[in-house]
């Protein structure tokens, strides 16, 4: 395949460009600074500097075109304000479902956040509420796309442990826990070959279940 990764220096942009890479796929991944290129580079992938804060559709598109899938990664990121939760975690995303549409690439998987869209829990602040309402607007604008087959993944709390390749893949709500970046990658993976599971928004936690047969039995019957 050939995929293109928004956010391509994020943690776990970089695992997918390995895991992709390492299995012959094509990867092209979109980061802000120059900085970040090698890494993009010694990840498995094809750095690509667009400034998606700052760029319009038509040159995202050319940077997409050709493409099977576009992977939403993108993020703000920790320290940044409500301002830039907004203008990354919704206006990015926008901006790359714009891009997809024009340059004709069907497939395109939002990472998200568990619950995006939905009031904070007490206590936490305003840079929180800004980060789930910018999420849920996000999947909201895919929701409406018909040009799209856009699938939406909400991982839990997130660590650096290592790969367990047992999960827990469903619509939500399948509770609150955590998942290891290695295992989003790897999920990721099987829902990239997997284009019959689309328009669907899943929760993922670490769980008993292996990935593959997670992914499997989001598939629809044969016959159905």
């Amino acid at each position: 395949m050939d995929i293109v990764i928004a956010g391509g220096h994020g943690k776990i942009a970089l695992r997918l460009s390995r895991l992709l890479a390492a299995r012959g796929d094509a990867v092209r991944s979109i980061v802000r600074n120059p900085a970040h290129a090698g890494d993009v580079r010694d990840a498995g992938a094809v750095p690509v500097v667009c400034d998606l804060e700052a760029a319009d559709a038509g040159e995202v598109a050319e940077h997409a075109t050709g493409a099977d899938a576009v992977v939403f990664a993108a993020g703000a990121g920790p320290g940044s304000g409500a301002a830039r939760k907004d203008t990354v975690d919704r206006g990015a995303s926008v901006l790359m479902a714009d891009a997809a549409e024009r340059a004709g690439v069907r497939g395109f998987v939002q990472i998200s956040a568990m619950g995006a869209g939905e009031a904070p829990a007490p206590g936490r602040d305003d840079v929180w509420a800004a980060y789930l309402r910018a999420k849920g607007e996000a999947e909201d604008d895919l929701r409406r796309r018909d040009a799209l087959d856009w699938l939406i993944l909400r991982p839990g709390r997130l660590t650096d442990d290592p790969p367990t390749g047992l999960v827990t893949l469903a619509e939500p709500p399948v509770g609150h826990d955590v998942v290891t970046r290695d295992d989003v990658a790897a999920v990721i993976v099987a829902l990239l070959d997997a284009d019959d599971v689309r328009r669907r928004t899943l929760d993922l936690l670490n769980g008993p279940t292996r990935i593959e047969d997670a992914v499997a039995a989001l598939r629809p019957a044969l016959g159905a």
